[in-house]
């Protein structure tokens, strides 16, 4: 049986489909997709200081370009997309997504200006917007309700190895070559991973694993849909909280490698081999063990995948301080690698409650709502408030200068030896100076929002538990 054979009538049965191995297949396969879409989403962050220098960027521009550019057509596409998944085969749809983000990744690479590069990241955006509606569609069809947690924080591991691999390969190849052959070496092989995902992987019956007492509605409209959950005040907590999340997260990943570039001197090889691909390995390990802690204390606590990620968000927050504020790379990779582990677990929460609250016919909808909001809140806007939040410190920092009256953040832009031909060694070291620790002090203002998060996600079990369609326990 293959991708291509039409999904059976909904039966709810409230048991796993197909065998464990085939499910494990279909989940890793799913995985590794999104680990695809994180390695195109995330490269840019990579190679943002490189571009920042070549096209001469405010922090502000390049948080447009690596956010809200991408963002936009990333959301607005999302719910019509998610429509489609509603009713036809889910994983053609999946399959065209990834072929169509992976040549627009790949066109990036060739882009000669600031204008064309904006324009492919559009593109990206659009395919990725049909992927993790359809996937959490297909999650939850095949593994019943109290198997779903550990699935989608399997699934949602491809976030952070999507993270790992942008950096383990994107930072050297940017060192040897350059940021544009990251781009073409990191797009092209999507092709192939979603011509496998078409013919490998079956399309499943919809609502199959639900129970037979969850909710068996007739096939949902958008109106529909949004009705169904205006009601259920975990669904919009839950998104609240999760916008926060990626609100910050978006913001400090996509400038993480800049960061350190900035403020400790490290080359962008050593800053992706040496921080950013353990980091991502820290948040990888945290999604999983939060999925798998969840699945196995849901029977004694049926709200733990709401206030286990919510209690870990308001420990990272002073790690990330530490992290952000020494001037030791050691103790900020320590630090930085717990406050990993303890942020991204919220990932598999938030995708738990959100399907878990929706009905079978409307989860991809539903999926699409939630991330529309989370991604134009958290990916959009995120990355430009923290590049204009940069830029406005970095400004403060060059007016109290000696140099106030020459020095303004648009004079300081560029590579370090065009700057220093320009403007000498000491008016240059006081702009590359005013630019980390800028950057640094607008990372860690806006990291604090955690501490709203994490209190939103506990706050959720109030309401969780009369909200699910499906009980966990």
């Amino acid at each position: 049986m293959n991708a291509t054979q039409a999904a059976a009538p909904l039966t709810n049965t409230g048991l796993a489909y197909r065998s464990d191995g085939y499910r494990n297949y279909v989940i890793i396969s799913l995985m590794l997709l999104y680990t695809l879409n994180f390695i195109d989403r995330i490269l840019i962050g990579v190679v943002a200081q490189p571009i920042i220098e070549e096209f001469r960027l405010q922090d502000w521009q390049f948080g447009l370009l690596s956010g809200f550019g991408f963002a936009l057509m990333y959301t607005v596409m999302g719910i019509p997309i998610a429509r489609l998944a509603e009713r036809m085969n889910r994983v053609k749809i999946i399959a065209a997504s990834v072929i169509l983000w992976s040549l627009m990744t790949a066109l990036c690479g060739i882009a000669g200006s600031f204008i064309a590069l904006l324009v492919f990241r559009i593109g990206v955006g659009i395919g990725e917007a049909g992927l993790t509606p359809a996937a959490n569609s297909i999650i939850s069809d095949y593994f019943p309700p109290r198997s779903r947690a550990r699935a989608i924080a399997i699934y949602t591991m491809g976030i952070t190895l999507g993270g790992v691999l942008a950096n383990a390969f994107g930072g050297p190849i940017t060192e040897l070559f350059s940021w544009r052959e990251a781009f073409l070496a990191l797009g092209v092989p999507g092709v192939i991973f979603g011509l496998i995902f078409l013919f490998t992987v079956e399309e499943p019956p919809r609502g199959y694993a639900d129970p037979p007492t969850a909710t068996k509605p007739e096939k949902m409209g958008i109106t529909e849909t949004i009705r169904e959950v205006s009601g259920k005040r975990s669904f919009w907590i839950n998104m609240i909280a999760a916008a926060l999340v990626a609100f910050v997260g978006y913001g400090v990943s996509n400038f993480q490698v800049a960061f350190f570039q900035r403020a400790h001197e490290m080359s962008i090889s050593e800053v992706t081999l040496q921080i950013a691909v353990p980091l991502g390995l820290a948040a990888s390990f945290g999604a999983f063990i939060t999925g798998y802690l969840t699945e196995k204390m849901s029977g004694r606590y049926p709200n733990v995948v709401a206030w286990l990620p919510g209690i870990m968000l308001i420990i990272c927050v002073p790690l990330y301080w530490i992290g952000l504020t020494t001037d030791s790379v050691g103790i900020a990779l320590t630090a930085l690698l717990f406050a990993a582990v303890l942020h991204y677990g919220y990932l598999g929460a938030q995708y738990t409650i959100c399907q878990g609250v929706a009905s079978p016919q409307s989860r991809a909808t539903a999926v699409a709502l939630f991330l529309f909001i989370v991604n134009l809140i958290g990916y959009g806007c995120g990355p430009l408030v923290m590049g204009i939040a940069s830029d406005l410190l970095m400004n403060a920092d060059l007016a109290a200068s000696q140099y106030a009256a020459e020095l303004t953040g648009q004079i300081c832009k560029g590579k370090p030896e065009e700057l220093i031909a320009a403007l000498g060694a000491a008016k240059t070291n006081a702009c590359l100076t005013a630019s980390a620790e800028g950057l640094r002090w607008s990372m860690i203002y806006i990291v604090g929002l955690f501490f709203v998060a994490g209190g939103l996600y506990i706050y959720v079990c109030k309401t969780l538990q009369q909200d699910l369609v499906a009980k966990m326990s």
